[in-house]
């Protein structure tokens, strides 16, 4: 009774994804609540289900999926960079292609800039008065 599962992890801003497909109906879970109730913007759903999309597998795989950290949309970047990394484990001849062209595959070292000292955030600074 050994299903077959894949893993995959990504990451994005502070998010840390840990992605798991399982054949199935193409069921999405996020923490253990559905996709709809998880998140309410349809972008960040669009963007979950990308690298299904481009490899034809939205229907044949169910996402299961414990994501921490960050806020929505880094979350929804952390699960799209761990759902690539496992199709490849699905299938990395056929699938790599497809996802590293569309970008898929690459962690995206974007983070948030530190603040330094003498202003108010990490470029903001402190309110100008002549007098």
């Amino acid at each position: 009774m050994a299903v077959t599962q894949y893993y995959g992890t990504g990451r994005r801003k502070k998010s840390v994804a840990r992605v798991r497909l399982v054949p199935g109906s193409g069921e999405i879970k996020i923490n253990n609540r559905n996709i709809d109730d998880y998140f309410g913007l349809e972008t960040l759903k669009v963007i979950l289900r990308q690298p299904l999309v481009a490899t034809k597998t939205e229907g044949s795989f169910d996402v299961l999926c414990s994501v921490k950290g960050g806020g929505f949309t880094g979350q929804a970047g952390a699960i799209r960079h761990g759902i690539a990394r496992a199709l490849l484990k699905v299938d990395e001849e056929a699938y790599r292609p497809i996802l590293k062209q569309a970008g898929y595959l690459t962690r995206d070292p974007r983070m948030k800039e530190r603040k330094k000292y003498g202003l108010k955030a990490a470029r903001r600074a402190p309110q100008f008065s002549k007098r």
